[in-house]
């Protein structure tokens, strides 16, 4: 590609499409005392299309400050008339509490256009077993899974063990005991305080539990679906590796980053400014970026409407194709091997590791 045809700016141009819609609350459900799912009526041009395990980005403003943050569908677009997501209350978090708090039916959010790889194809022939392992609000896009797989897949079976505190912290815990009376669907419920007896199991999600409710099925080719806090994804991982559970059978959904991994390139390589070349909605846009800072925040620091969510390399939102130079990503869990393959970054987490970086976003 001839960059010269690209003229220098940062003057804004009309994007083709921002990815960015207005959508209208229809309802918000009181979940949990600590988690809401809200549903939203389909924009006036038409039902919106998603997958299910999914996520919208929210937009909203918290003491005049713009803030983004990515929530699973809970809905699905094969079941449920309405998209919907659930927003669990987190200790300090601004969007989090703001959702709980303030917005309610008739509100109008902005919303970006749904992304993610968490999810699977459905077919009236397959005959699978699909595994959900989730705790606390990682519920949130395996319902979404759960559902459309009992709705298009009558000879498949859904097993869900789900770690919570306790049983007033089981979000869809009404919808959940509906499921469980299909012969489809089994629901294991692990909870560290059971006081009322509820749960199969008093505890921490644990190797041997998961080790159960593998050998129960008796499915070598069985798929696992896992979201949740990060420790209780290690755990499962780790367990059911530990059982020689196929890697490509194991899926794993978070949208929070606790450790910083130097996944694409050597840490010998040194990280210094460096000016990067942006190519977005047909414009190009030079900026250097320091050491302390990355490709995204620079870019935004200039002004540039570039696409982001997560900003924590999982979401996939800021995803662009690096077409010369090399890039060090402090994450890359979000994409896949074929997309690393391929050439893909992901610049909220990028660092330019040399000159004549040159990427181009969408």
């Amino acid at each position: 590609m001839a960059f010269g045809l690209f003229k220098k700016t940062k003057e804004k141009v009309e994007k083709q499409d921002t990815g960015i819609i207005q959508l209208t609350v229809k309802e918000v459900v009181r979940e949990t005392k600590e988690a809401v799912s809200i549903h939203f009526e389909h924009p006036a041009g038409g039902p919106i299309e998603y997958k299910a395990g999914q996520f919208f980005t929210i937009i909203v403003e918290v003491d005049g400050k713009e803030e983004r943050r990515a929530y699973s569908v809970c809905s699905s677009p094969f079941v449920d008339e309405y998209p919907a997501v659930a927003v669990k209350r987190v200790e300090g978090g601004k969007v989090s509490n703001y959702l709980n708090e303030k917005v309610k039916a008739g509100d109008t959010l902005k919303v970006m256009k749904p992304l993610g790889n968490f999810t699977t194809d459905f077919s009236s022939t397959n005959q699978r077993n699909i595994v959900l392992i989730g705790g606390g609000s990682g519920i949130t896009p395996l319902m979404s899974l759960a559902k459309s797989t009992l709705s298009q897949e009558p000879a498949s079976r859904v097993t869900l063990l789900y770690a919570n505190r306790d049983e007033e912290n089981i979000i869809f815990k009404k919808e959940i005991e509906e499921l469980a009376k299909e012969d489809q669907f089994e629901v294991v419920h692990v909870l560290e305080n059971n006081g009322s007896g509820y749960g199969q199991h008093e505890g921490y999600l644990s190797e041997p539990i998961i080790e159960q409710v593998k050998n129960e099925l008796k499915d070598e080719s069985a798929e696992y679906f896992i979201c949740g806090p990060t420790p209780m994804m290690d755990i499962a991982v780790s367990a059911l590796s530990n059982l020689g559970v196929p890697q490509d059978l194991i899926r794993k959904e978070s949208f929070t980053s606790d450790s910083k991994s130097e996944a694409t390139e050597s840490s010998s390589d040194e990280v210094i400014a460096r000016e990067v070349t942006i190519i977005y909605d047909g414009e190009e846009y030079k900026y250097t970026v320091q050491p302390n800072e990355t490709i995204l925040e620079k870019g935004l620091d200039e002004d540039i409407d570039l696409p982001f969510s997560c900003q924590s390399g999982l979401c996939t939102a800021c995803r662009g194709k690096c077409l010369s130079g090399k890039v060090k990503m402090d994450e890359d869990e979000g994409l896949s091997q074929a997309e690393l393959d391929e050439g893909y970054v992901l610049p909220c987490v990028s660092h330019p590791l040399t000159d004549g970086v040159v990427i181009e976003i969408g």
